[in-house]
């Protein structure tokens, strides 16, 4: 969910719906891109141009700079909105597998339909509540070296405690935990709270003017040194594609530049 400022253009809707599950929904484009609006709230952003570097000042990209991850990482979402941040991780972490969760129907028929997810492959949807989703792929033994929690913004510390507890135990020994948090609400206590499990905990604000806080948990603390030493080996640093695929935009004025295989670009 984006809060704070962002300049608006003229746009038209193109698809609108009632869920049961989330309210009004609504697709809404201009020229450049399209927006899923839930509630009144921007719950993801497809530019149709093709610039993805539009949206480096946003949480779904700010939640990958400084992520490090091995070769064809496998990743979980939790919570889906358009799927902006799939396709993001698509384009320079290429990961070898994708598991999503997302409770509304309607939006996941959103994403597939309007927001480009039908033409990613290796995509796994489960279609139910988060906390019956997480237990089961623990009791699965599934295993991911990213998840990214963007279902409980704006919940209590009470409220999302047990679905990031639940979280915990499927990061791999490798593995990065992110969860996007409103800044007014249980970041500080969540960030305290994951502390203790692993190596490195880091609490960031998107930008000043808005209310995104990012914390991003590294290693848990149960990893075996052999593995966290192959993995430091093995890794690819997301925040230098990110910053390559920035600077190029910068420098081109959005323009297409050439960026390595692995690296997000900045145009299409």
């Amino acid at each position: 969910m984006i809060t704070g400022s962002r300049r608006r253009r003229r746009a038209r809707t193109v698809f609108e719906t009632v869920s049961g599950e989330s309210g009004r929904v609504r697709v809404i484009e201009d020229h450049r891109e399209r927006r899923l609006i839930v509630r009144g709230e921007t719950l993801s952003i497809y530019p149709l141009n093709g610039d993805w570097t539009a949206l480096r000042r946003e949480y779904w990209w700010r939640a990958l700079v400084g992520l490090r991850l091995p070769p064809r990482p496998s990743v979980l979402f939790v919570g889906l909105g358009g799927g902006t941040q799939v396709h993001l991780l698509e384009r320079f972490a290429r990961p070898r597998a994708v598991s999503i969760i997302e409770r509304d129907a309607v939006i996941l028929n959103v994403a597939l339909d309007w927001f480009g997810l039908r033409g990613l492959r290796g995509l796994e949807f489960l279609c139910t509540d988060a906390n019956r989703a997480v237990p089961a792929l623990a009791a699965a033994r599934r295993r991911f070296d990213f998840v990214m929690e963007d279902a409980t913004y704006g919940e209590t510390f009470e409220a999302s405690l047990p679905l990031v507890n639940g979280l915990v135990p499927l990061v791999t020994s490798r593995g990065t935990l992110v969860l996007n948090r409103h800044r007014r609400g249980d970041a500080d206590a969540i960030a305290d709270h994951l502390r203790p499990l692993f190596l490195g905990v880091q609490m960031r604000r998107v930008r000043r003017e808005g209310e995104n806080v990012l914390i991003t948990a590294r290693y848990p603390i149960n990893a075996e040194p052999s593995d966290r030493a192959s993995q430091r080996r093995g890794e690819r640093s997301v925040e230098s594609t990110l910053e390559t695929a920035t600077a190029a935009a910068e420098h081109s004025g959005g323009a297409a530049a050439a960026t390595p295989p692995n690296a997000l670009p900045p145009a299409e």
